[in-house]
């Protein structure tokens, strides 16, 4: 999916939302569990509801990597059925990798072609060699961890360079344009940092930022937008418990479809206000 694309979808469903398939077979309803695959049938449930409301899905990988084998194929699951029901969806594989440079060729090959995925999170911190591999492959995405939501960000990220008064997260937002461009690269930015947006757009003006934080982890939806959307919107706003963890009876997907809709309303509002 290229960057004319998902605008257009954006402006089609009136959404930037990304719900995340953050499926932890312990928090799923107990009345999934006696399925073959519990895991892809609550994601399947999870999709159907809300699809109508979400521009993206993403799956944390580590949901899937702890249960091994069986977490692979219900990740494979699920893939293949966002790509077969709701083709225009951007998929996001949120794995974090990185890596010296063969290494990160695998990572790509693995994710981008072999699960067909759209993007993948990536983490610069060993360099271009580590990040160009996954620049290799035509409207996919690679998705750079800039800055983050969590509390140990500040050990890193903050850290001013006494050269240039950058500080890191600067510092990957301003080299990483050497590597990439708008047409295939996004940053990572928590939305509990939304007030340092505006900064980072007189960095990137025209990326796609993905934005986690908003939710569960207290993240403003209308500060967020506020300060980070551009004229293509460039935001892909990521709510995951907050929406697939909403409620636990036999009414969870229709429960999360309802928390879809009700963030892709706010955010139909504001895209009518700074689009």
């Amino acid at each position: 999916m290229n960057y004319l694309q998902l605008f257009e979808n954006i402006k089609k469903k009136k959404s930037f939302l990304c719900v995340g398939l953050d499926t932890d077979i312990n928090k799923i309803p107990a009345f999934l569990k006696s399925n073959e695959d519990a895991v892809f049938e609550f994601n399947k449930q999870i999709i159907d509801a809300t699809a109508e409301y979400t521009v993206a899905y993403k799956p944390n990988l580590a949901f899937y990597e702890t249960t091994g084998v069986a977490g692979w194929v219900s990740l494979e699951k699920t893939v293949k059925y966002i790509k077969q029901n709701y083709p225009n969806i951007f998929l996001i594989a949120d794995a974090k990798r990185g890596d010296i440079g063969n290494t990160s060729k695998m990572y790509a090959h693995a994710f981008l072609q072999g699960l067909d995925f759209d993007s993948i999170t990536v983490a610069p911190y060993m360099g271009k060699d580590s990040v160009t591999p996954f620049l290799e492959y035509k409207d996919k995405w690679v998705i750079l961890l800039a800055l983050t939501s969590n509390e140990g960000s500040f050990d890193f990220q903050l850290i001013k360079n006494a050269e240039t008064g950058d500080l890191l997260y600067q510092e990957v937002l301003k080299k990483s344009q050497q590597w990439g461009n708008k047409e295939n690269m996004m940053y990572v930015v928590g939305a509990t940092r939304a007030e340092m947006l505006a900064d980072i757009r007189k960095i990137v003006p025209d990326h796609f930022l993905l934005v986690p934080g908003v939710g569960a982890q207290g993240g403003s939806l209308a500060e967020v937008a506020k300060h980070g959307m551009n004229n293509h919107c460039g935001l892909l706003v990521n709510n995951s418990r907050g929406i697939i963890y909403a409620d636990t009876s036999e009414n969870f997907a229709k429960v999360a479809g309802a928390k879809a809709k009700e963030m892709q309303l706010e955010m139909e509002t504001l895209l009518a206000k700074y689009l």
